[in-house]
């Protein structure tokens, strides 16, 4: 039986040297071969050269990258001027191909002259090459244009940039890692990018959360993204609920959180009681301080008693907020006459979560209106500091009641269990979960 051998690419001689490349892929980066090829056909490479979307940058980046690895030395003179936000910076050609846009450009202001680009780019690579050493720059100094549009670029930001391009030492500030990472992202320069991604990542606070993940969203990034929704899910009630940067969580981020499973509560009044602390924010723009929580409520109970704050024109877009909320594990009288005394929510919703609760209780703690554990279950959390060693908290939930305990055992030891104390009757489960945060010390 004969053998089947894959097909092969065709090969086509260039010049007078032989050398060949693959007809396929005309801008892979033989630019010895390419520039042979044309002025043996006679093609306007220059013309060529200005459809930017066929020279396969990334591809001539590796190549150049590769074959020119020599820093410069100390008082080498610049042979590329970038003109940028009103300033020109000197660069060299070698550290200039890390970024993509930089290549781009540079390409792109040698097929504006006379001289063949690609001819250029090969005087370049010759001389970069152990066998010749030349004490002049290769290639005449040009300049090259670029225009910034971002409002998150820095002078001093875009400086950083710049010089990461010649180490990867370059030390990120974090007061200037937003304006890094955009200048990152315009010079498409993915080392750095990917570092202050990371810096970003552990650097998430109360007063970055905002600013962070607008960010990640506007690149598309979605490890940060992740990130940021991770991270408010843990401290939205215990840690920013509590601060006035509670009022620049985005409310699209603020949905996500409260839709997800992994949120940390202590109950689930903590948790309506944090949303509506995020909404008189939002219209009480001039604070500087958070509240006091009686006067949120005497707020909302200042609106006319026609109509519930979220049927109103200034209500109705917070409306999506606090379909995310359990309201149904609201069940003590204390808190439900708040959530009257505001009227904050549409009267039928208030009536048919009295009315489950009323049904409950006449059942002997049957949940009939719960189905589903992730999306339904009522959420309770004990908050474990390094102060105490053991932790209690009882829960009660229609007649039955509920102990959860932590002990501590060591710096970083702990256990945990969950015991009922009283049980009236068996039928419907009770849908209840519990959750335990560890504050970094």
């Amino acid at each position: 039986m004969l053998s089947q051998h894959p097909p092969r690419l065709d090969r086509r001689i260039s010049g007078l040297n032989d050398r060949w490349r693959f007809p396929r892929e005309p801008y892979l980066g033989d630019l010895l071969g390419l520039s042979q090829l044309s002025r043996a056909t006679g093609v306007d490479i220059d013309n060529e050269l200005k459809i930017m979307d066929r020279l396969h940058i990334p591809q001539l980046q590796k190549i150049l990258t590769g074959a020119i690895k020599t820093k410069p030395k100390h008082g080498t003179v610049a042979d590329v001027t970038l003109d940028c936000m009103g300033f020109k910076w000197e660069l060299h050609q070698p550290q200039l191909f890390h970024s993509g846009t930089l290549t781009k450009l540079y390409i792109f202001a040698l097929s504006q002259k006379n001289t063949d680009p690609l001819k250029e780019l090969e005087k370049l690579l010759r001389a970069e090459s152990p066998k010749e050493q030349p004490k002049m720059s290769p290639v005449k100094k040009i300049t090259i244009s670029l225009k910034i549009n971002d409002p998150l670029v820095t002078k001093t930001a875009f400086a950083t940039a710049l010089k990461s391009l010649y180490t990867n030492e370059t030390e990120v500030h974090m007061e200037d890692v937003l304006g890094v990472l955009a200048s990152a992202n315009i010079l498409q320069f993915p080392t750095l990018f990917k570092k202050c991604v990371s810096l970003m990542k552990d650097g998430i606070s109360p007063c970055t959360i905002q600013t962070y993940y607008l960010a990640a969203c506007k690149y598309k990034e979605e490890l940060l993204i992740t990130a940021c929704e991770k991270w408010l899910e843990m401290n939205l009630v215990p840690l920013i609920g509590k601060q006035i940067y509670l009022r620049t969580v985005p409310q699209e981020l603020l949905q996500k959180v409260l839709k997800s499973h992994r949120l940390f509560t202590f109950s689930e009044f903590d948790l309506l009681k944090t949303t509506l602390y995020w909404v008189y924010l939002q219209l009480n723009l001039r604070l500087q301080s958070i509240p006091i929580y009686e006067a949120v409520l005497a707020f909302f109970n200042s609106f006319p008693k026609k109509c519930p704050f979220l049927e109103r024109e200034l209500g109705q877009k917070f409306l999506p907020v606090f379909h995310c909320l359990r309201l149904h594990g609201i069940t003590k009288s204390k808190d439900l006459e708040d959530i009257k005394y505001i009227n904050f929510f549409p009267e039928a919703r208030i009536v048919r979560i009295l009315a489950n609760h009323y049904r409950s209780l006449e059942s002997g703690g049957d949940m009939f209106h719960v189905k589903d554990l992730s999306t339904q279950a009522i959420r309770f959390g004990l908050l474990i500091n390094q102060e105490n060693k053991i932790y209690s908290e009882m829960i009660g939930v229609y007649g039955f009641f509920f102990e959860i305990k932590g002990i501590k055992h060591g710096d970083s030891s702990y256990s945990f269990y969950m015991q009922t104390l009283k049980i009236e009757t068996v039928g419907n489960p009770i849908f209840v979960t519990f959750a335990f945060l560890f504050p970094v010390s």
